[in-house]
């Protein structure tokens, strides 16, 4: 398992060796460069990413040159006419009419993101063009934002906050903003990845109980690591006094968190969810929350994104909503852009990338 900074490191010395351009005469050069292999950039990246695309020589790009404005869909078809490889975030929707617009050209798509729910795959492989992504590099920042998550749903932090700075903050009282504590508490993972195990990892220094998960099948190796009971689903949701969302969006997984799962959680639950917000019916999980059902939720992730300032679940002090911010540290972020980078760049070349998606 990468630490962001290590992998960060790594990746700034994997760069692909710059391109050797012979002949000292600009017009020599501008040839050269005429017959690189052209690339689009779907956004501002981070630095270190961009820094590897310039220094490489290996190809000419052009980018989104924004980082607070996605590109325009009309704008986005245009630029990807023609190009050989495509670097994008999971704001673009890479589907049938992008990649037809894009043309036969196109090889490599590099995604910055460990998630892929974004991509049409089926169309992507039935042109054979290869993917590279990014997981692992985000494990540790994912991890750690999930348990702040937690922490501050569980505690009633936001509503504290809230309070001091309203006014609300009076005589002690016995039982104002109380919550949950993690110690001897049982803590339900629903999909044990990477990111599973570095949240309990995390969690098992407040005296945790009692680790247990569900998957498609037993992960022992994964499991054995945290000492994690498997489960079915349904007592997951019966046991779990914390139950956190790590699986992938899938067909199977959509909308998978929904009034069956909810109506078998005990009413003194925390809900948290940093996967993807497909795998969770919002709906069900207003009707939980405001009925008491549950005890209250943490979300960074929704559909849509950003979620409608009027959505219901705003509405509700015990739902904490982040803007999908996980992976948001400035190391991660660089990793994240240089692991894109250099999957493009291997991509281009016909060698394996460091993390290929295989379809």
């Amino acid at each position: 398992m990468w630490c962001s900074r290590m992998a960060l490191r790594r990746l700034q010395k994997i760069a692909v060796t710059p391109l050797n351009i012979t002949g000292g005469l600009t017009s020599n050069i501008q040839r050269e460069m005429s017959t690189l292999p052209r690339v689009y950039v779907t956004r501002q990246i981070p630095p270190e990413g961009l820094k590897i695309l310039r220094k490489s020589g290996q190809v000419q790009f052009e980018l989104w040159d924004s980082d607070d404005i996605p590109v325009p869909r009309k704008e986005l078809l245009q630029k990807v006419k023609g190009v050989d490889g495509l670097l994008c975030t999971l704001t673009e929707k890479i589907d049938a009419e992008l990649l037809d617009a894009a043309g036969p050209n196109l090889k490599v798509l590099s995604t910055m993101s460990v998630g892929f729910d974004h991509l049409s795959l089926d169309e992507l492989k039935k042109r054979g063009i290869r993917i590279g992504y990014t997981p692992e590099v985000l494990t540790d920042a994912v991890a750690e934002l999930t348990v702040a998550l937690l922490l501050a749903t569980s505690r009633r932090l936001i509503e504290a906050t809230h309070e001091a700075k309203t006014g609300g903050w009076g005589t002690w009282r016995t039982l104002w903003l109380c919550g949950y504590e993690l110690a001897n508490s049982t803590v339900g993972i629903l999909g044990l990845g990477r990111i599973g195990v570095a949240i309990a990892e995390r969690l098992a220094p407040f005296k945790v109980r009692k680790f247990i998960y569900t998957d498609v099948a037993p992960r022992p190796e994964l499991a054995s690591a945290i000492n994690a009971e498997y489960v079915s689903f349904d007592e997951l949701a019966k046991q779990s006094d914390f139950l956190a969302v790590c699986c992938a969006l899938t067909p199977e997984t959509k909308e998978i968190c929904n009034k069956n799962l909810f109506s078998k959680m005990k009413k003194t639950s925390i809900f948290i969810n940093t996967s993807r917000g497909g795998v969770v019916n919002q709906e069900d999980l207003y009707e939980a929350l405001s009925t008491g059902q549950i005890a209250g939720a943490g979300l960074d992730v929704t559909v849509p994104e950003p979620l409608p300032t009027n959505h219901p679940l705003f509405t509700l002090k015990n739902c904490v909503i982040l803007p999908h911010i996980a992976s948001a540290s400035y190391t991660t972020r660089d990793a994240m852009s240089s692991l894109a980078a250099n999957n493009l760049l291997l991509g281009l070349r016909g060698q394996p990338m460091i993390k290929e998606l295989k379809l």
